[in-house]
């Protein structure tokens, strides 16, 4: 099955790749690397899904937020391949940074928000290694960021 039958399959809707906000890209590509810039959590109406989990949020909340950072590295992933996902040949690692108190441990439970996504969009090409790391700040006081590495055909 190809990326954009799993993700009609699984009804997934990509947002908007959005611009840079700052001095950097949001895609690059080195080689047969593709990589992707730090994903914010976003809600499908394009807000900030904010706060610090164990406070604000919680695991679940903060999943879904990870669930959304994972959709917009597809669509910027899908933007710098020329809308043609099938230039993917595989994700290869994913971090993710969770804006937590000192007190929350669950962040790999968090990030698996955004491994559980890459995997439904992008099949067994979708599995990746992966980091989930606790942060005391996030920009614009976002909940969760995840940035990408694929690999290009």
């Amino acid at each position: 099955m190809s990326f954009e039958e799993n993700i009609k399959k699984n009804n997934i809707v990509l947002p908007n790749a959005a611009d840079p906000v700052g001095a950097y890209v949001a895609a690059k590509i080195v080689n047969n690397l593709l990589y992707i810039s730090g994903q914010i959590s976003m809600d499908e109406n394009g807000k900030l899904i904010k706060g610090k989990v164990g406070q604000d949020l919680n695991t679940d909340q903060a999943y879904k937020a990870a669930e959304r950072c994972a959709l917009s590295i597809a669509a910027q992933a899908k933007k710098a391949c020329n809308n043609d996902l099938s230039k993917i040949k595989s994700c290869i690692k994913l971090t993710g940074f969770v804006n937590s108190t000192d007190e929350f441990t669950e962040q790999p439970k968090v990030i698996n928000g955004a491994s559980d996504t890459i995997a439904k969009i992008f099949g067994d090409s979708g599995i990746h290694t992966r980091a989930a790391v606790s942060t005391n700040s996030l920009p614009l006081g976002v909940a969760v960021e995840v940035d990408a590495i694929f690999e290009l055909k």
